[in-house]
């Protein structure tokens, strides 16, 4: 009998995390490492208080996050001179190709559910460590 290669349905909980590009660490999810997946990547994030993500962009994938628990601030644009605070049950988008930077100035922890286009997410990451310094530490 032969083991059949079609996809099918996974239940995946995350569990151990892995350190990204960005600078934060994130709980592996649904990604084509863990399940296959060819064209998306889920996975979850806390950012700890006072912690910020390095400034970069992911070249060739949009991001959709949903803020479960905290508030975390982010920078955006060609010179992160946009800004918006994305709250406790809101959905934020992020572009392909678009340089940001979020970062959690609050004093408690940060939790989204992060969705990308890119079953690889990191491949994509570019750092941007020339923007850093619009962004007050």
């Amino acid at each position: 009998m032969s083991v059949s290669s079609k996809p099918t349905c996974r239940v995946v909980r995350p569990g151990g995390s892995y350190a990204g590009k960005q600078g934060l660490n994130y709980f592996g999810g649904i990604a084509a490492e863990t399940v296959g997946s060819t064209g998306i990547c889920m996975h979850l994030l806390t950012i700890p208080p006072g912690a910020r993500a390095k400034a970069h962009l992911h070249a060739s994938h949009e991001t959709a996050i949903y803020a479960i628990s905290g508030e975390t601030h982010c920078w955006f644009g060609d010179m992160l001179e946009e800004h918006v605070i994305v709250r406790e049950g809101e959905m934020f988008y992020i572009p392909a190709g678009v340089p940001h930077l979020p970062a959690n100035l609050s004093d408690r922890p940060a939790t989204a559910v992060i969705a990308r286009t890119d079953p690889n997410e990191q491949e994509s990451v570019v750092l941007l460590p020339d923007l850093e310094r619009y962004v007050p530490r």
